[in-house]
């Protein structure tokens, strides 16, 4: 940030040469904010520092408080700039107070001042006004931009070449081209070179010229043979000096060029070569070779007769100069033995030629020797012979004709080498021969053959035929995969375009014929996809095992023969599980309904859970949320027991919360409700409740009118349904006319039937039967019912006595009948006889008329007999509650009074 000037008074400077090469020094030597002014006139010049990159809004310096100006004036001071330029991008001016800050733009020395390498070259210049017209000034603001290090040095090319000659002496300076380069200046510029690796051999100095850039050279510091090293690597660096320093690389290969330090040499200093006296011209006598290990130019070998070689032996032999090779020029006479000693001279690029000696022998030779002479039939090109892999066998290959110059002496032909040829002789002709092939041919197995049909004379003398049989290799071999079946697994929920597996074919034939290609056969599934190049299998979906687990498709690789021939391997895919499933119920409420007195760990039912997963993550964990010590849950099964014998009575139903965990990592559950209703089954036997004693007894006044009712016998049954449906019955009766009572089956009320006479009068015991409906077998109580018929009670003695005496009554088996709907049959059977129920109907009509008017009659009757008043009669309502107790001492009078 800029600060102004610590003396805090202005320094006027007079706007000429003199002033910017005073700014310049003050500049260099002065840290903080200088400013000036001018009293004569009415420009003022003030200079600030900043440094670059610093963020929006940090204070530069404020005019006013430099020019010391008077805010306080009448009308008030108002900042501004001349004119609009680029300095406004990184400067802000305050119009009110004439402070000056960073804008939003970052301010780059680097992109401000490309070309200055010194830090405080770098200047912003702005001209400020300060207005109105009585306090007008022009202010000239200079803004020193101080370099930070904020680049590092960088070489313009990633890799320097440098050529040094190998006869380089030491200490031979090379200019590295191409030095590196940092925006920043000063110190902050490139200040040193260094090499990682000075091989031995090097070593850099860098040097300053008067614009300041550094320069490095490569100094030699010891012998280079670029017949032992041709080449040489290693990392310039380039470090600044900042802090801290920041630095920048780039390869340095410091080639070897070659000098012609080297000259031709033979390997040997003679060579034996024989010749037979009847050699043709352009039979191949020798061949010399020398080494020059220098490169191109210095490297060139030229061969030549030496000056002491004879003009007959040059006329007799010919040296190819370029290729060392000697041949003979002209026919020799084989009258006679010569021998010839041919001096070669190998000459290089200023050297002092190398020397060898031939010696030529050339043996005497009586007649002359036998002729092969070839005609092909196969391709043939200079002396190779072209078979194809697949030629059927005793394929011709050539004939060979013997020419016997002499025609006097006897020749034998046969063939060397091994190989599947032969060769015979071709009938009916003399001299002919057949070579041909005898076996299959094949270039997996061996490519080429090295043969020879010689002709042998009978004195020994061979001529030999030398021959090289090239196979050509023809796509008969498919595709082999290493492996006919491909398994893979992957684990579930993968990442899309993930790798499965690399396939890898062989094809023993070469070129294009030996060229794989992968393809994905027609059964597999379109995101599976194959490099038809690299063989990589890989799948673009994410796969669930859940949906698949098993995948099974082909995979066929192809050469790039014609026509071409492939192979199929079989991929199988297995995708392995993930715990991404929860346990899952087939309901998420279960109902249960169980009879009571179910046996203790019975089955009450089946709590069925899945889980998609497999293995340990699909094991399934039951287990009851909300506690309970009478349930209990078979995992095994996932049966649902009860560890006691449940009683509806008790309870009717109960509500359990079931969690299913799996074994996976991290587990995971989800709940079930299960209610289990208890079925009621008939085990609790109707309770009577009245009377409440066998020894309780009414009185019944002999004057009770025939229906009226008595009594009743009320009973309870804690069961339910039909198991609770009670019936009423009279099982066994004692008295003086004991048929004169009947019990109302279903209500269980006990009415007189017949009208009582003085006679009748006494104790009558009624064993009333009470039973539910259950099933499968009915359950019953009993109570016995006194009835004292009587007109009072005068001796309670008396009756307590006969009451005690066990009562002497026939038990009669008779089951109640009590009215039920009728059956599905009855109705369906009723519904097809219209005419009976019309006839039921009307003759239930007459009963029902008939009955009534004779309940009439004896209505009527019963009041002119007894002369009661109709008002004063008593009716004893069934159904409500009575004081057992009371009735259990004493006696209770039913009559019409």
């Amino acid at each position: 940030m800029g600060q102004p000037s610590s003396c805090r008074n202005p320094l006027r400077i007079i706007l000429q040469t003199a002033q910017h090469l005073l700014f310049l020094w003050l500049l260099a030597h002065v840290r903080g904010s200088l400013f000036s002014s001018a009293s004569n006139s009415r420009a003022t010049e003030l200079l600030y520092t900043l440094q670059e990159g610093l963020p929006k809004g940090v204070h530069i310096g404020s005019i006013g408080d430099d020019l010391q100006l008077d805010f306080f004036a009448d009308p008030p001071l108002s900042f501004s700039l001349a004119s609009k330029g680029p300095s406004e991008k990184y400067v802000s001016l305050n119009n009110s107070t004439g402070e000056l800050s960073t804008s939003s733009e970052e301010l780059d020395r680097e992109a401000l001042c490309p070309h200055s390498l010194v830090a405080q070259e770098c200047v912003l210049l702005l001209d400020v006004i300060i207005l109105p017209q009585e306090y007008f000034r022009l202010i000239k603001v200079k803004i020193a931009i101080i370099d930070i290090n904020d680049n590092a040095p960088h070489f313009p090319v990633p890799q320097i070449y440098i050529s040094v000659p190998e006869n380089a002496p030491v200490n031979t300076r090379i200019v590295i081209e191409h030095p590196a380069y940092d925006p920043d200046g000063g110190t902050n510029g490139v200040q040193t070179y260094r090499l990682v690796d000075y091989h031995g051999v090097f070593t850099l100095d860098v040097e300053e010229n008067e614009s300041g850039e550094r320069t490095p050279y490569l100094i030699i510091m010891g012998p280079l043979d670029r017949e032992m090293k041709a080449e040489y690597e290693t990392t310039i660096i380039a470090e600044d000096g900042g802090i801290p320093p920041l630095i920048g690389s780039a390869t340095l290969s410091i080639l070897i060029s070659d000098v012609n330090d080297n000259c031709p040499l033979f390997n040997a200093s003679q060579i034996n070569a024989t010749l037979y006296g009847n050699s043709t011209k352009g039979t191949h006598v020798a061949t010399v070779h020398a080494v020059d290990t220098d490169l191109g130019p210095n490297a060139l070998i030229t061969y030549a007769f030496s000056e002491r070689v004879p003009q007959a032996a040059k006329e007799y032999f010919h040296l190819d100069e370029m290729k060392g090779i000697i041949k003979l020029s002209k026919r020799i006479d084989g009258s006679t033995v010569q021998q010839h000693k041919l001096t070669i001279l190998a000459n290089g690029p200023g050297c002092i030629p190398a020397v060898i000696t031939v010696f030529i022998s050339i043996n005497k030779v009586t007649f002359r020797p036998p002729e092969l002479v070839p005609r092909y039939i196969a391709n043939e090109e200079n002396g190779v012979i072209y078979l194809k892999e697949l030629e059927p066998v005793h394929s011709p290959i050539a004939f060979f004709t013997i020419k016997d110059p002499d025609e006097k002496y006897q020749v034998d032909c046969y063939l060397e080498g091994k190989g599947p040829f032969r060769l015979s002789a071709y009938k009916p002709y003399n001299n002919e021969y057949l070579l041909e092939t005898t076996d299959v041919l094949d270039y997996e197995l061996r490519q080429s053959y090295n043969i020879a049909v010689v002709a042998l004379s009978w004195d020994g003398y061979p001529v030999k035929k030398l021959l090289k049989v090239q196979i050509l290799d023809e796509n008969d071999n498919s595709p082999i995969f290493t492996e006919s079946a491909v398994e893979i697994t992957i684990e579930e929920n993968n990442e899309p375009n993930a790798f499965l597996a690399k396939l890898y074919a062989t094809d023993a034939d070469s070129d294009e014929s030996g060229q794989i290609s992968y393809f994905l056969g027609p059964d597999a599934p379109s995101y599976f996809s194959i490099d038809s190049v690299t063989g990589i299998l890989s799948v673009s979906t994410i796969l669930d095992r859940e949906e698949k687990e098993k995948y099974r498709f082909t995979v066929r690789a192809r050469d790039a023969g014609f026509p071409s021939r492939e192979s199929v391997a079989t991929v199988y895919i297995t995708v392995l599980d993930k715990n991404d499933n929860n346990p899952r119920f087939i309901s998420k409420d279960f109902s249960f309904f169980v009879p009571e007195n179910f046996l203790r760990f019975g089955e009450i039912g089946v709590i069925s859970v899945t889980d998609a997963d497999s293995g340990q993550n699909g094991w399934i964990a039951l287990s009851i949320v909300n506690g309970s010590d009478i349930f209990v849950i078979d995992n095994g099964k996932g049966l649902l027991r009860a560890k006691v014998s449940l009683d509806r009575e008790q309870q009717s139903s109960y509500a359990l919360w079931v969690e299913a965990v799996d074994g996976g990592d991290p587990t995971l559950s989800s709940t079930a409700k299960i209610t289990i209703l208890l079925l009621d089954v008939n085990d609790n036997p109707p309770v009577v409740l009245f009377p409440q004693s066998n020894m309780s007894y009414l009185l019944v006044l002999p004057s009770t009118l025939p229906g009226s009712p008595v009594t009743e016998v009320y009973a309870v049954d804690k069961d339910t349904g039909m198991n609770a449906v009670i019936a009423y019955s009279i099982i066994g009766r004692r008295g003086p006319k004991p048929e004169s009572f009947r019990i109302d089956p279903i209500t269980g009320n006990i009415t007189l039937e017949e009208a009582l006479m003085r006679n009748d009068c006494g104790l009558y015991r009624l064993l009333v039967k009470v039973s539910d409906h259950g099933y499968p077998e009915p359950l019953f109580s009993t109570v016995m019912v006194n009835l004292f018929v009587n007109d009072s009670v005068t001796d309670e003695s008396y009756i307590e006595t006969l009451l005690r005496k066990e009562p002497d009554i026939n038990i009669e088996e008779k089951e109640p009948q009590i009215a039920m709907e009728p059956s599905q049959k009855e109705m369906e059977s009723d519904s097809c006889t219209p005419t009976l129920v019309t006839l039921s109907i009307i003759c239930l009509g007459s009963v029902i008329l008939v009955t009534l008017m004779g309940m009439y009659i004896c209505l009527r009757k019963g009041k002119n007999d007894h002369g009661i008043n109709e008002n004063t009669e008593v009716q004893i309502p069934l159904n409500r509650k009575i004081d057992f107790h009371m009735l259990e001492k004493r006696p209770i009078e039913i009559s019409n009074i």
